[in-house]
């Protein structure tokens, strides 16, 4: 049997590739160039390519997509025509996680470090979990990309809203992290997204909801009249789990937890996942004391180099909230004077929160620079530009005309002890190598 998957290269499509692969499915694939995570799918064996050719869905028995691929892909036409099974990445990962206990984690924000979080206490505990994680998880022997295929009858799954995919699982543990207006394209109206999280809530046999978030709460509540079980989490007292700066208290005891990553939603991220991992069998103190060595992601506040005295760090971080949250962490772990370069996505996002952004963006002792905008699945909108919210800041901005661009201006204006933050969740990822590059030439 044999599925191809059209954007193999993707951050969620290399994670279900290889855990399909992994259930003994010769697994081919194409992109349209060579990410981090096509390259590990490359050195694990797997055979994908470099080109958008018709030819290689033919003979296939499932073609995979994801809500990137448009209509006009000739791969996926082809296949239509050729009458192949077409799925959604989320199909193919229900598929390959079928008959496992599921942790699954939602939220507007930090849904990939609190589903990597959550496998890193689990294996930690001596739990061989699966996982599949829209980045790299650093440190677990045998990760291909964002995925694993373990041996413990227990996964977990970054559960994806933006296009109603996480109501495709039923999991033992749902975890909600944050409920904010986004990816109103799909879902049309904010009223609609609420009622997405509320059916996965309710698809869940525990919830372990954010007691910080209003809507979390509202939704949770929700579930909790359904019959569900719900268990709150956060900062304050009175919640099922409490988390301090060097803790977390909860089932009845109190546990020694620091995170090695910095800003105070990673120990709310950390506290959620802490939890998940106790309802799915592990021992507590081996799940926090796992937490304070966990080895990061990819792209959320990583470091990418230092060069000339200037440390370059490049997080996803893509909607207002997210932003202002890498900015505070940056702050908090003694970044120094800041340089952002940030490109934001998406043409709907951008003009529903280019305010917000601004006053994310609008910070003390900071230079921004301010890549074009990054259409990705989007269809341009007349007026919606990088501008937008450069007119609402109350600093001025670089304006680039392009991301490399971007990154000569970013490498002009970092001095010796300036952190770069390289900010979006588009290309701009491959900014950073250009910054360090121009500084070690200077």
């Amino acid at each position: 049997m044999r599925w191809h998957f059209i954007g193999v290269g993707g951050s969620g499509m290399s994670a279900v590739a290889t855990l399909v692969a992994a259930k003994g499915v010769d697994v081919t694939g194409d992109d349209r160039g060579e990410s981090l995570y096509f390259l590990a799918l490359k050195e694990a064996g797997l055979d994908v390519r470099v080109l958008e050719d018709a030819s290689r869905v033919e003979g296939a028995d499932a073609v995979v997509i994801s809500t990137a691929i448009r209509d006009s892909n000739p791969e996926l036409a082809r296949a239509r025509e050729l009458g192949i099974s077409v799925i959604h990445r989320s199909e193919a990962l229900a598929w390959a996680l079928e008959g496992l206990s599921l942790v699954a984690v939602a939220g507007s924000h930090g849904k990939t470090t609190t589903s990597a979080m959550s496998a890193w206490a689990l294996h930690g505990a001596g739990i061989d979990a699966s996982f599949a994680v829209g980045a790299r998880v650093f440190g677990i022997q045998g990760a291909v990309a964002g995925g694993y295929a373990g041996s413990s009858g227990v996964a977990v799954v970054e559960a994806d809203e933006s296009d109603g995919s996480f109501l495709r699982y039923r999991p033992r543990v749902g975890i909600i992290t944050s409920i904010e207006p986004d990816h109103l394209d799909y879902h049309g109206t904010v009223d609609r997204l609420h009622r997405a999280f509320a059916d996965f809530a309710r698809s869940c046999d525990v919830v372990i909801a954010h007691g910080g978030d209003p809507v979390v709460v509202r939704v949770a509540q929700a579930a909790r009249d359904a019959g569900t079980r719900v268990l709150t989490y956060g900062v304050d007292e009175g919640l099922d789990v409490v988390v301090s700066d060097d803790g977390v208290a909860g089932f009845g005891a109190e546990y020694g937890l620091t995170v090695p990553i910095p800003g105070a939603h990673n120990r709310l991220n950390a506290a959620a996942a802490w939890a998940a991992a106790v309802e799915m069998g592990a021992d507590p103190a081996r799940a926090a004391a796992a937490l304070t060595t966990f080895g990061g992601t990819g792209r959320r506040f990583q470091l990418r180099g230092e060069a000339a005295g200037v440390r370059v760090i490049d997080d996803y971080a893509h909607h207002p909230t997210e932003v202002a949250a890498v900015i505070s962490a940056a702050r908090a772990a003694g970044a120094g004077r800041l340089v952002v370069l940030f490109q934001p996505s998406l043409y709907s996002r951008t003009l529903e929160h280019f305010a917000a952004f601004a006053r994310a963006l609008s910070v003390a002792d900071a230079e921004v620079v301010l890549a074009p905008l990054h259409g990705d699945r989007e269809d341009p909108i007349d007026g919606v530009s990088s501008q937008l919210i450069a007119d609402e800041m109350t600093i001025p901005a670089h304006m680039a005309e392009s991301l490399e661009d971007a990154a000569r201006i970013v490498a002009e204006v970092a001095t010796p002890g300036t952190t770069v933050l390289t900010v979006g969740s588009g290309p701009v990822t491959k900014a950073p190598d250009w910054v360090l590059a121009r500084l070690e030439d200077a």
